[in-house]
């Protein structure tokens, strides 16, 4: 009862699809909605924008591209060809015709092919774009840095006091034209899972779907830990804040 009413200002359609059981981790497309309702109350897929692919013992399961995600149902994933990465396969399409494959496509399928990724999740949370403002100011290359924050145990090889370097690329007019750039940054920086799109978002993957939530969460966390400390003028280091300041200066 409590769920509902914390969350009965998205609308009354909204409130009973939260009433719904949760998905079971077997069934994959009720998953990828199940996630994008959650990831829409947290602001990260608005307006049609982002995406969540994930992969099963039956391939590689992808949301349809310029829909409202958080009003997904199963019946609207492609499942492509896991064993095909080079020249997608796709094995199903959705029940409605008109529906098209996301055009993140592309940049999941870097993620599964560098990383043998289990789930790929790209996120337009405002505190990554903000994240790419202060780091990478003109909009083009980059890397934003932190170090000494505990929500960065929660991602893969990192502790609290390391220092966490994630490389940020210049954003295109269609979302494909961003893979070689993406995939370069992630030879770059192999002990991160993470790339952030100027002016745009972040893509995030992990070894399960589980884990990509969890390292999705943790660097919104740390993405927003640092663009609030800069604007309150407490720099999150001594690296973070001369780094943020000479950026923007």
């Amino acid at each position: 009862m409590c769920r509902l009413r914390l969350l009965y200002h998205g609308g009354q359609r909204r409130a009973e699809a939260l009433t719904q059981p949760r998905a079971s981790e077997g069934n994959i497309p009720a998953l990828i909605c199940d996630l994008c309702r959650q990831f829409y109350d947290l602001g990260w897929v608005s307006g049609t924008g982002g995406g969540i692919s994930i992969r099963g013992p039956e391939g590689i399961y992808i949301a349809p591209s310029g829909v409202q995600k958080e009003r997904l149902a199963p019946a609207d994933m492609f499942l492509l060809a896991a064993d095909q990465l080079e020249n997608p396969v796709i094995l199903q399409r959705p029940q409605d015709p008109k529906l098209r494959l996301s055009e993140c496509r592309p940049l999941f399928f870097n993620a599964y092919r560098q990383r043998n990724a289990g789930a790929v999740m790209h996120s337009h949370s405002v505190w990554a774009v903000l994240a790419t403002r202060l780091f990478a100011p003109t909009g083009g290359p980059g890397a934003f840095v932190c170090r000494d924050l505990e929500m960065q145990k929660g991602l893969r090889g990192k502790g609290c006091f390391d220092t966490v370097t994630v490389p940020i690329i210049a954003n295109t007019p269609r979302e494909a034209q961003l893979t070689e750039s993406m995939a370069q940054a992630m030879s770059a920086h192999p002990d991160v899972d993470a790339v952030l799109v100027a002016g745009h978002g972040v893509y995030v993957w992990g070894e399960t779907w589980q884990q990509a939530k969890t390292q999705a969460e943790c660097y919104d966390y740390l993405f927003r830990a640092v663009v609030e400390a800069h604007r309150l003028g407490l720099p999150m280091s001594a690296h973070t804040g001369t780094e943020a300041r000479r950026n923007v200066s």
